[in-house]
C-alpha cells in the first residue's frame, strides 16, 4: 500500500499525490488541463445539486451560451478586456480557412449573455432578469495544479439585470451569502467574506464581493466571488429599457461564480495522512459496508444482510455502497475507502451476524463501535450528523488559531510563510502600499468592515479599514 508523502512536512506534495491516488482526476494530454475522474466528478455533481438548488430558489433561471464569443464583443469593456487579455485562448481558423473575426474561448461570459441582454430587455417589466450559466471555461495559465488552478475548468456563471443599484447590490450580497452557507454547511470549510481592492478585483466591476478560506498551510484560497457590475457593461453593450417614468435607462447588472476549485479546499481543509476526509453532507459516498468472509461460513447469509442492510439505509436517504470486490483482504479495503475519504465504514463479518450487529467506524477517528443491526440506521444517521458538526469546529478552530492581527509589515511579513499564518492588519488605501505585500508573495486578500488599528501597516498614515493579508493559491 502506498504511503502519501508526510502532510505536515510536504503539504504540497501530499496534495498532489492524494488527488491522484484517491482517484479524483488524472493527467490530461492538453497541459494545463485536467481530467475528472468519476469519484471526483461526483464530488463536483454534489456541490452542483446543492448551489443549484439554492440559485433556482433565489429566482434565478439556467440557461446555455455559446462556448466561442466574438473578439470584438470584449473589446466593448476597456477594463475587461484589458484583465482577461493574457489569459485568453483566441481561434483563428475554422472549417480550413482563416476566420473574418477571431473567436475567444470564453474565460467568463459577460460579454455574450449582456449582448442577449441587450436584446431581452426592453421595459421596466423585464426587470429584475436573472440568468445562471453551469460551463465550462479556459483562462490560459502559466502555472497550474489541479483544482485550484488550470487551463479549463468548472463553473457555474450568474448574471442579472436590475433597476437600482440598490437592488443589484443586494443581489451581490444574496448570493454571497448562498456561497457562504454552501461553503460552511455543506462542505464544512470556514469562511471569510469581504470585497476585494481594486487591484484584485474582477476587470470592468465597481465591486467585488469575496469569500476566502485559509487552508491549513496558512495560505489563502479564492472560494468565489460576487460583483456588482453596475451599468459599464450596460453602456458598452447599449442595454437600455424604458423605465416607470418612460425614460431611458441603464439596467445595474450583476455576476458572480464558483468553480470546480471548491474540490482542492475539500480536499486540503479536511484531508489527513490517510487520505482525503470527505464532510457527510457533500460525500457522495456516505457510508461503505464491507462484507468479512471466512473459510468454512457461508458468505451468501453476510451479503444478504450487507444488502439488507444497504437497502434500510438508502431509505433513510444515505448514499452507501457494498464493496463486495473478491480477491483483496478487508485491509486493502479498509485502505481504500480511508483514502478516498468516505465517512462511515460498516464492517459486517460471520460474528456479527451470529451477534446479531456490525462493527461501525468513522473516518474522524471517534472511535469503532459494535451496534445492534435494529439500531444501525439511526445511529449511522446520527453520526453522520456528528461527523459534519465536527469536521467544521476542528476546521474553524484552525483558522482562528491562523489568524493574527498587527500593523507593522515588517513584524509580520516574514511570518506568513515561516508560520503558514494569516494576518488580519490596517491599510490607508494606497495601491503602493499594497504592493509592498509582493515581497513577502502576499497580498490584500479582502478588505474588512470596521477598523483594528489607527495607521497603515506600510506607511504609517492614518487607516482606513481593516484588511486580510495571506499568501495565496
Amino acid at each position: 500500500m502506498k504511503k502519501l508523502p508526510d502532510i505536515k512536512q510536504d503539504f504540497s506534495g501530499w496534495y498532489n499525490e492524494v488527488i491522484y491516488d484517491a482517484e479524483l482526476v488524472d493527467q490530461s494530454p492538453v497541459k494545463g488541463c485536467m481530467v475528472i475522474r468519476p469519484y471526483g466528478y461526483a464530488i463536483w455533481e454534489r456541490i452542483v445539486s446543492v448551489l443549484d438548488e439554492r440559485i433556482k430558489a433565489t429566482g434565478h433561471s439556467n440557461a446555455s451560451f455559446p462556448l466561442l464569443i466574438p473578439e470584438s464583443f470584449l473589446k466593448r469593456e476597456a477594463q475587461h478586456v484589458a484583465g482577461f487579455a493574457p489569459e485568453l485562448a483566441v481561434v483563428t481558423h475554422a472549417g480550413g480557412k482563416e476566420l473574418e473575426e477571431p473567436l475567444v474561448i470564453r474565460p467568463t461570459s459577460e460579454t455574450i449573455i449582456h449582448h442577449m441582454f441587450s436584446r431581452w430587455i426592453r421595459s421596466w417589466r423585464d426587470l429584475p432578469l436573472k440568468i445562471n450559466q453551469w460551463a465550462n471555461v479556459v483562462r490560459w495559465e502559466m502555472r497550474t495544479r489541479p483544482f485550484l488552478r488550470t487551463t479549463e475548468f468548472f463553473w457555474q456563471e450568474g448574471h442579472t439585470a436590475h433597476e437600482t443599484r440598490d437592488e443589484a447590490d443586494q443581489e451581490v450580497q444574496t448570493m454571497l451569502q448562498e456561497y457562504v452557507k454552501l461553503a460552511q454547511n455543506y462542505l464544512a470549510v470556514p469562511v471569510i467574506t469581504g470585497t476585494k481592492t481594486d487591484h484584485e478585483k474582477f476587470p470592468g466591476a465597481e465591486k467585488t464581493m469575496t469569500f476566502e478560506a485559509f487552508m491549513p498551510d496558512g495560505k489563502a484560497l479564492q472560494m468565489g466571488t460576487s460583483h456588482l457590475l453596475s451599468q459599464s457593461f450596460a453602456h458598452a453593450f447599449e442595454m437600455k429599457f424604458q423605465d416607470r417614468q418612460e425614460q431611458q435607462s441603464y439596467p445595474y447588472l450583476t455576476s458572480w461564480g464558483t468553480t470546480t476549485r471548491l474540490i482542492g479546499a475539500l480536499v486540503m481543509t479536511h484531508g489527513d495522512q490517510k487520505g482525503l476526509v470527505l464532510p457527510p453532507n457533500i460525500a457522495p459516498i456516505q457510508v461503505v459496508i464491507i462484507p468479512i468472509f471466512k473459510s468454512g461460513t457461508d458468505s451468501s447469509v453476510i451479503i444478504a444482510a450487507a444488502h439488507s442492510l444497504q437497502k434500510n439505509l438508502q431509505k433513510e436517504g444515505v448514499r452507501v455502497c457494498i464493496d463486495d470486490e473478491e480477491g483483496k483482504t478487508p485491509g486493502s479495503k479498509f485502505f481504500k475507502w480511508e483514502l478516498k475519504g468516505v465517512p462511515v465504514r460498516i464492517e459486517l463479518g460471520p460474528k456479527d451476524i451470529e451477534n446479531n450487529q456490525a462493527v461501525v467506524v468513522d473516518r474522524i477517528g471517534l472511535g469503532k463501535r459494535f451496534i445492534p443491526l435494529s439500531d444501525i440506521v439511526a445511529e449511522v444517521a446520527t453520526l453522520l450528523n456528528t461527523i459534519q458538526t465536527i469536521m467544521f469546529k476542528n476546521a474553524q478552530e484552525r483558522t482562528h488559531q491562523m489568524r493574527h492581527k498587527s500593523d507593522n509589515l515588517v513584524e509580520f511579513g516574514s511570518l506568513l510563510e515561516e508560520l503558514g499564518v494569516f494576518y488580519q492588519t490596517s491599510w490607508c488605501g494606497n495601491a503602493e502600499c499594497e504592493t509592498e505585500l509582493k515581497n513577502y508573495k502576499a497580498s490584500i486578500r479582502c478588505i474588512l468592515e470596521g477598523r483594528t488599528f489607527e495607521t497603515c501597516f506600510h506607511c504609517k498614515q492614518a487607516s482606513k479599514s481593516d484588511v486580510l493579508v495571506a499568501r495565496s493559491y
